[in-house]
């Protein structure tokens, strides 16, 4: 055996070990996406009519999508889809999600946070029978109970620069808030402005709590506190530090995709792999004999390498996407096929063995190039522009296009070297 084989073999082992643990490293598995795994499917339409008037719709749904992202990402959902439908619609997929209502809650809430004054000096049982001066207005806490307010807002969660969950003296969890340079410095004045009086937070018209002011606060921080449990504070922290939705989002639509669909998508998807993948082996061995079997050893070895990446790279596989592997166990033979046919061409012409074999390889190699590089670039322009489904069929395809080309060009030809090297073969059967 040449030394260059060697290490080409020694490369393939270590190739193929790296996709093994890939596939199967300490706690990780390929991600399931929303037709194979179940979960949530949304589709949100933006209140219109709630448009502030110097907000403009399609700027409004640009922002509202990457809050709705950056909630969604920090709740922790692998591998969503988040994408526009039409002028005022956000199509949202939640695979593998275990708590619908809080998806929901996080998605959909407007989270507008507001600091307002008590009017102390008002008369909250005349305001509850309607008795309420222009500048003032009612809102409840979660409980229920009424809070006389002054309308004027005085500070919003736009300059909020960070939020945390901190546990207080007695166990109970509360939401730390800081200010950006704008906010802190804002924040100072109210609080030093108004010493000894009653500040409200107030999040999406709800109050949250209302502290009284007890000393100008210069460093832009403050505290929500409101009985919540862990993963309530989790919540609002996680909708306040993505920021306000500019506009309120209705869902008009909140479909549950059960597991149940996508195990039998799975089993489907499966046994139509399995069924080609035979096909595609038997006709190889038929056809080309033993250089059929090396081909088949190579589309093992490709089939390994598609899983290895897509474990490896975190990518999601959705039923287009095993319809890519599918598709990719037919097209990595092609490679083969026209190497092999150019082997026997050589062979024809009474060239030795290893001479047929080299001369095979480098006339293939132009058209196989030409023929994968095309298809790959169409794999690339659906994997940029595509979106949901058809990203996940693109990403197997381009996956499956390049573990092809390897196994194609360098497996099967140091295998055939491996079988030709210090054997005084006269003949070479294909």
């Amino acid at each position: 055996m040449r030394r260059y084989d060697k290490w080409v073999m020694l490369s393939i082992v270590g190739i193929i070990a790296l996709a093994v643990w890939a596939i199967f490293p300490p706690g990780e598995k390929i991600n399931l996406g929303l037709d194979l795994k179940g979960g949530m499917h949304l589709v949100l339409e933006a209140d219109e009519s709630k448009l502030p008037p110097e907000e403009d719709l399609k700027d409004a749904m640009n922002t509202g999508l990457e809050i709705i992202r950056n909630r969604i990402d920090q709740f922790g959902v692998k591998e969503p889809t988040i994408v526009r439908q039409g002028d005022k619609r956000i199509i949202v997929d939640l695979p593998g999600i275990e708590d619908p209502q809080r998806a929901i809650d996080i998605v959909g809430k407007t989270a507008l946070l507001e600091f307002k004054l008590l009017d102390e000096k008002g008369n909250l049982n005349e305001a509850l029978q309607g008795k309420i001066s222009s500048e003032d207005e009612v809102l409840y806490d979660s409980k229920g109970e009424p809070y006389l307010l002054k309308k004027e807002t005085l500070l919003t969660g736009k300059t909020i620069k960070d939020t945390r969950v901190e546990i207080g003296q007695w166990g109970q969890p509360y939401v730390t808030l800081s200010f950006d340079k704008e906010g802190a410095d804002k924040f100072a004045q109210i609080t030093g402005r108004h010493v000894g009086e009653r500040l409200a937070i107030v999040l999406d018209n709800v109050v949250k709590t209302a502290p009284v002011v007890k000393t100008r606060i210069p460093d832009g921080k403050a505290i929500i506190e409101g009985n919540f449990t862990m993963e309530k504070a989790n919540e609002l922290r996680i909708v306040l530090k993505s920021g306000a939705l500019p506009v309120p989002f209705n869902i008009i639509q909140n479909t549950t995709v059960g597991p149940s669909l996508g195990q039998d998508s799975i089993r489907k998807g499966f046994w139509a792999g399995i069924i080609g993948f035979i096909c595609v082996i038997f006709f190889m061995v038929f056809y080309y004999k033993k250089a059929g079997l090396i081909a088949d050893v190579a589309l093992l070895l490709n089939l390994l390498f598609l899983l290895g990446a897509l474990a490896g790279l975190k990518a999601t596989l959705t039923l287009p996407g095993i319809a890519g592997i599918i598709l990719t166990i037919g097209m990595s033979v092609d490679a083969n096929v026209i190497i092999f046919e150019r082997i026997r061409e050589e062979l024809r012409k009474e060239r030795a063995p290893r001479s047929a074999l080299d001369a095979g390889y480098s006339g293939a190699l132009r058209t196989i190039l030409d023929a994968n590089i095309t298809t790959l670039i169409t794999a690339l322009i659906l994997l940029q522009f595509g979106s949901g489904p058809i990203k996940g069929f693109a990403t197997t395809l381009s996956i499956g296009i390049l573990a092809s080309l390897f196994t194609a060009i360098v497996v099967t030809k140091t295998i055939f070297n491996l079988l030709l090297a210090g054997r005084p073969i006269k003949r070479l059967s294909i």
